[in-house]
């Protein structure tokens, strides 16, 4: 028990370092585009729960193309952080997900624990009760 708990704030810990250099929240190619701009101040897509980007609604091939270019750099960093931190890539981008979701701005949209999606309120987003 004592043991997960380390892990768990391991985990948070290096989630929150991806986070703060910008690997996850706006990967830095994409805080260079406007269309990720755009797409996110629209509400077009959102922070999922399992730390990946999503699209709310219909999407065109732009955008699925935008998303899944985020999402595989993300991967990416997951990956290589959670083999660092001895830990499962899906408790790595968990993680993340939780903290991208904390980091939204109001007016942004995110994934609930129940799976849909809602737009962020001034108040603290709704997360998942195991989120670090």
């Amino acid at each position: 028990m004592t043991h997960d708990i380390f892990r768990r704030i391991g985990l948070l810990v290096a989630a929150a370092s991806v986070l703060a250099t910008g690997l996850v929240a706006a990967p830095a190619l994409a805080q260079r585009d406007p269309a990720y701009e755009a797409a996110r101040s629209s509400g077009k897509v959102g922070e999922k729960m399992d730390g990946y980007l999503g699209i709310v609604g219909a999407a065109d091939p732009a955008l699925q193309k935008l998303v899944d270019d985020i999402n595989i750099r993300r991967r990416a960093v997951y990956a290589d952080r959670a083999a660092s931190e001895g830990a499962t890539l899906e408790e790595y981008a968990f993680t993340a997900g939780c903290l991208a979701i904390q980091r939204t701005v109001p007016g942004e949209m995110y994934q609930t624990p129940g799976g849909g999606w809602v737009k962020r309120g001034p108040g603290a987003p709704q997360r998942d009760p195991r989120c670090p």
